[in-house]
């Protein structure tokens, strides 16, 4: 048998390579002669570029950021194999998890640092640059990834705007002369799995915004801010980004990327499996093992199991697939109506979280030997 394992990470407990790990011992005890293709994969979200990293046999690179506050962190990025591809989590510079708590606010975080890791990727020479947009603590529409690059923005003083959502309130003029002459040779693409606005009632302030810390009142103002933002760009740069699907992702991030980078809005997952060359790698396969942290009704809407079963099923639509995950939730039975053939949880009894976390990789490797053999009392 030849057999491809393209899961997502177990979020909290395995990595997408550990995942395949452990998937190949459990089938190893059964089928000890197969082969096995390993391809880790991600929709975009955390865990994304540590997977593209292990799919291709890239490397991750550290860099000092600015994180949201304004204070510097370490952040990283990845490099694919052949080095011509870089992967930027947004969250990894810019993320809600560098924010502690009790200072989460929206009208001050910025998303400089993820311009840093841009210009960082630059550095390497790289053709294409693929952003995951999951994750972020900001709602400054991209303006401080802007002014990483080179964008001035200027109040009517002509003085460079502070960090923030807040102070595009005073933006009078956009200055993009000085943008990274570099960024016109380079592809941009963005993992996007959100359709939400820049502004309005679904759009970055009102959606997102309190899981970042804004009162009703902030979310009220922010919103006009990004308003205002988006008649300025439309002014100064041409572009109209403010009713633009996804350009709400990550606190309105997809807009700057739209305005600044030219850059494109894509599927997280679709985005991945390009990247990784997933057509090539699974041409031949008797069985797909794929899966997640946990599958249920809302797997069907851009997550990595439907995905990788869609393209799997669109190249060869008598692959058997087979999900694993950590959990099985309500109305999971909806994946099997896109590509997905059977689905198994990996944990077989009453457990704390905890314990379900710890022990992530053996319970992945026991069930992956019980599929395994019944799919070999099935073939005899």
């Amino acid at each position: 048998m030849n057999i491809v394992i393209a899961p997502d990470s177990f979020k909290e407990s395995l990595t997408a390579k550990e995942v395949c790990d452990a998937v190949q011992k459990g089938f190893l005890k059964v089928y000890p002669e197969a082969s096995f293709t390993h391809l880790p994969v991600g929709d975009g979200g955390e865990g994304t570029v540590q997977s593209v990293v292990d799919a291709t046999e890239g490397k991750i690179v550290t860099q000092e950021v600015t994180g949201p506050l304004g204070k510097k962190i370490e952040a990283f990025y990845g490099i694919t194999g052949d080095g011509k591809t870089a992967i930027i989590e947004m969250a990894a510079a810019s993320g809600l998890h560098l924010v502690p708590r009790g200072e989460r606010n929206p009208l001050v975080t910025t998303t400089f640092g993820t311009g840093e890791l841009i210009l960082g990727a630059l550095n390497h020479g790289v053709e294409r640059i693929v952003l995951g947009l999951g994750g972020s603590a900001t709602n400054d529409g991209g303006a401080g990834m802007a002014q990483a690059l080179g964008v001035r923005l200027l109040d009517s003083k002509g003085e460079e705007l502070p960090f923030g959502g807040e102070a595009l309130a005073k933006l009078h003029s956009i200055d993009a002369t000085r943008l990274d002459s570099r960024l016109k040779e380079v592809s941009i693409e963005a993992a996007c799995d959100v359709t939400n606005p820049l502004t309005g009632e679904s759009g970055a302030s009102a959606v997102f915004g309190p899981q970042k810390g804004a009162t009703p009142e902030m979310v009220s103002e922010l919103d006009a801010c990004l308003a205002h933002y988006a008649k300025v760009i439309q002014r100064d740069l041409g572009k109209s980004v403010g009713d633009k699907s996804g350009a709400g992702a990550a606190g309105g991030l997809g807009a700057g990327i739209l305005a600044f980078l030219d850059g494109e809005l894509r599927s997280g997952i679709d985005l991945v499996l390009d990247v990784i060359g997933f057509e090539n790698r699974i041409n031949g396969a008797d069985l797909l093992i794929t899966g997640e942290g946990r599958i249920d009704s809302q797997t069907i809407h851009g997550k990595a199991p439907v995905g990788v079963a869609k393209r799997a099923k669109a190249l060869q639509p008598n692959l058997p697939v087979i999900a694993i995950a950590g959990s099985i939730g309500e109305g999971y039975e909806a994946v099997f109506d896109h590509g997905i053939d059977a689905a198994f949880s990996v944990v077989n009894g009453v457990v704390t979280l905890d314990e379900a976390l710890r022990n992530g990789a053996l319970n992945v490797e026991r069930t992956a030997e019980n599929v395994a053999r019944v799919l070999k009392v099935n073939r005899k």
